[in-house]
């Protein structure tokens, strides 16, 4: 008997992706807490829907009736000043002490105007703004022990039929400040002519637990917990 092997990139398997069960999104659950009181906000449990499509280090490969799903978190480190620890020792710390689990991306399209980069050409300049939105924690290794291994972090053995509606849901308590957010501008160009906004939004606390989810019905099919990096489900 000849096993299937197919292995699909996080883009591929989020094509499928159709959030009937999703949580509430996390543009709305950040300007909702942006208008709280961030000290009686801190140990509240907040649920969010990780973007696969947005998420490289995520892949499936499909074994006969099974799958094994992975999610990557070596390169999911927070570049961010205020996440900056430049006297850490390498050999047993992290320069980036915060990771981060991609949430959203919303695009915002915010008209034109007659500009002038190139002397003597006016062009019709774009202004576009995108906000992205994480999930920041620094306690990754409550989960599986530090280690240098670019394949490190969360992985699931699942039956094979739930490849085309698999979604990944992280649970989490936020601490303070419990919000942060960065800005950075792109000016119109010549070649290039739009304004581009970006900014970052993160949404910080300590992570409780990672769920595989058939996007199809909100099933958990598993769940990983501290003290785990992997979980089979049925």
């Amino acid at each position: 008997m000849i096993l299937l092997r197919k292995v699909l990139a996080a883009a591929t398997v989020a094509a499928f992706f159709a959030p009937v069960h999703a949580t509430e999104p996390a543009d709305r659950q950040f300007e909702s807490l942006a208008q709280a009181d961030p000290h009686a906000m801190a140990g509240k449990p907040i649920e969010v829907d990780v973007d696969l499509a947005a998420s490289s280090g995520f892949s499936v490969e499909v074994v006969g009736q099974r799958a094994e799903a992975r999610y990557r978190m070596a390169f999911n480190q927070i570049a961010e000043g205020w996440n900056w620890r430049p006297l850490v020792d390498p050999a047993v710390d992290d320069y980036y002490q915060y990771k981060f689990l991609p949430l959203q991306s919303v695009a915002v399209e915010r008209g034109e105007y007659a500009g002038e980069d190139k002397i003597g050409v006016i062009q019709q300049m774009k202004v576009s703004w995108r906000y992205d939105y994480f999930l920041a924690f620094a306690n990754l290794y409550d989960f599986y022990p530090r280690s240098v291994d670019d394949d490190a972090g969360f992985s699931a053995d699942l039956p094979a039929d739930v490849v085309g509606h698999l979604g990944l849901r992280a649970r989490a308590h936020l601490i303070e400040p419990v919000l942060s957010e960065s800005t950075t501008f792109w000016k119109a160009t010549y070649g290039k002519p739009t304004d581009f906004t970006l900014k970052k939004r993160y949404l910080i606390g300590v992570l409780d637990e990672v769920d595989f989810i058939d996007t199809a019905n909100g099933k958990v099919l598993c769940r990983i917990q501290p003290g785990s990096q992997h979980c089979s489900g049925r």
